[in-house]
């Protein structure tokens, strides 16, 4: 019998006996904190299966799914706090880890283990609906197993970043890297500063294909922020299924949108309009006391939604132009006793940690944090180059690989002509697929994890977002749960078409492994594939391309 779980679990044993036939009759059994797991299977099950199952305290003799915890949690991200074993025999099924975020994890399993067609959003087949006789024993390689999304540059409605949260989720993915804020758009309300939502929140219109192209505006206003209220909603959706929402706030530099609304905060005081074009715009945010009271306000605001103990500060393509320029950066740096206006970016990252520890927070920075360095206890976010990976442990840190020779679902699936835009360069399932990303030499626990990026300058609906994301997203998560020797033993592009079928029935717009739908396709308007490289090479432009 063929079973095409993915990600691929540590350890899988397929017994040769009935399967547990999952009807009207199963009842969902556990007690105290293990009742989430049973709880969440209830609520998945109910619109694929129809059925309604009952969750109780009492096991009956014959078909019940038990949930147990055993023994004493382990620590917060650790992979021992996720793993769990599964048992199937014909007459029931048990499901026993050490934490509750085990158990969820066997949930998602299970979804995959059922019938396809229980994935749909109505029942449209009858019970009964087998599980196979089987034993798997599992546990993630690694604690952190992300997603960033992007809905800074193009705004996704709450419904479909829960859509996202849910399709992560069945993939074993623990983190939704949310990316809330950029040049383009700023997308959550700060009491005290409501221009943010009033201005910084939309732009006037939005380039016309790549950027790089330079075909003009479309004219039509582009924006939206989410309440407090959405954003724990988001929160709570996530951590029902066993996902931590993890805020990014980039600072200080991509903060046109900020400066729109409150020039006074930037280095020149001129209003310039939120951007409408994507790419490094040289506004940052001045080394003031005003300005640094507007980023604590805003972390204290993260810190109060957001539960997770990371807050990400971005820190990533921060020109230091501005403070070159300005007389009054010139002698705060000197007032610092800093050696030079350069390193202001390492006295911003710094405050923003001092100021997190105080609500219990640590940061996490993209890589350039590094530069002029970062505080001890910070994560650093390795993306311009995996081989930073490697610089980052030498000096201490906590890393997450999410570089961007694997990691950037933004970038092209294949090199065919009728692709739809996307950024530049190529990323293929097969490329994610055979990337191993433990830096050679390095000690494995010194990687709190991978995660991959999804920036959405060229990416402005629903659907362009699943398609980027789809099935390649499979092969990160699996990248980041199953180990090099599951992987080698068994080649997930063996268990892709498999595991098509569930995205089918989950209607998601993925990408076909031969290539687009032609209704998928970039066609030869604005969404046509554009080769940015050659682009630059026929005007003579500089090669470096814009990846964040």
């Amino acid at each position: 019998m063929t079973i095409e779980l993915v990600p691929r679990p540590a350890s899988m044993t397929v017994n040769s006996g009935d399967p547990f036939q999952l009807d009207d009759g199963t009842v969902l059994v556990a007690t105290g904190p293990a009742a989430d797991a049973a709880w969440l299977l209830h609520d998945l099950l109910r619109a694929g299966t129809g059925l309604r199952l009952p969750v109780t305290d009492t096991a009956p003799a014959t078909g019940a799914i038990e949930f147990t915890l055993t023994g004493e949690p382990p620590a917060e991200w650790t992979t021992a706090r996720e793993a769990y074993r599964l048992e199937i025999t014909a007459t029931g099924v048990r499901i026993g880890a050490a934490a509750p975020a085990g158990l969820i994890q066997a949930v998602h399993t299970l979804r995959q283990l059922l019938p396809v067609d229980t994935l749909r959003s109505v029942a449209v087949a009858r019970a009964p609906f087998p599980l196979p006789a089987l034993v798997i024993e599992d546990e993630p390689r690694f604690a952190w197993r992300g997603l960033m999304l992007d809905v800074a540059r193009h705004f996704l409605p709450k419904e479909s970043v829960l859509r996202i949260i849910d399709l992560a989720a069945l993939h074993h993915l623990n983190v939704l890297h949310f990316h809330l804020t950029d040049d383009q758009g700023w997308r959550l309300p700060v009491p005290g500063w409501p221009k943010l939502t009033e201005i910084s929140s939309w732009r006037t219109e939005t380039a016309i294909g790549h950027a790089l192209a330079k075909a003009g505006y479309d004219g039509t206003p582009h924006g939206g922020y989410y309440t407090a209220d959405d954003l724990r909603e988001i929160v709570a959706y996530a951590g029902y299924r066993g996902m931590t929402v993890v805020p990014e706030i980039d600072l200080p530099g991509h903060v046109r949108s900020v400066l729109a609304a409150y020039p006074e905060l930037g280095n020149t005081g001129e209003r310039k309009p939120v951007a409408t074009t994507f790419g490094i715009f040289s506004e940052v945010l001045a080394p003031s006391d005003e300005a640094l009271r507007f980023c604590r306000d805003v972390f204290d605001t993260v810190a109060d939604i957001f539960p997770a103990n990371f807050v990400h500060i971005g820190g990533d393509e921060c020109p230091r132009t501005e403070w070159r320029d300005s007389p009054f950066a010139q002698e705060k740096a000197a007032e610092l006793g800093l050696a030079g206006p350069e390193m202001l970016q390492s006295w911003f990252t710094r405050q923003y940690a001092d100021h997190l520890a105080g609500h219990g927070r640590s940061i996490i920075g993209w890589d350039e944090i590094l530069d002029g360095g970062a505080p001890a206890d910070a994560v650093v976010m390795v993306w311009r180059d995996f081989a930073i990976a490697a610089k980052a442990i030498e000096k201490g840190h906590r890393v997450i690989v999410a570089p961007v020779q694997a990691a950037y679902l933004d970038y092209y699936p294949s090199d065919l002509p009728e692709e739809p835009l996307h950024i530049h360069n190529q990323i293929t399932l097969e490329d994610i697929a055979d990337f191993e990303p433990v830096p050679d030499g390095a000690d494995e626990s010194s990687l709190l994890g991978v995660q991959s990026q999804l920036w959405s300058e060229y990416l402005p609906t629903s659907r362009a977002v699943e398609y980027a994301l789809f099935p390649r997203l499979a092969a990160s998560a699996e990248l980041a749960w199953s180990t090099p020797q599951v992987r080698r033993d068994h080649p997930l592009l063996e268990r892709i078409p498999g595991h098509l079928k569930r995205l089918d029935a989950l209607g998601v717009n993925y990408r076909p492994l031969d290539g687009p739908h032609p209704w998928q396709q970039g066609g030869t308007g604005t969404r046509a594939r554009i080769d940015v490289s050659q682009l630059q090479a026929e005007r003579g432009e500089n090669p470096d391309l814009p990846t964040m």
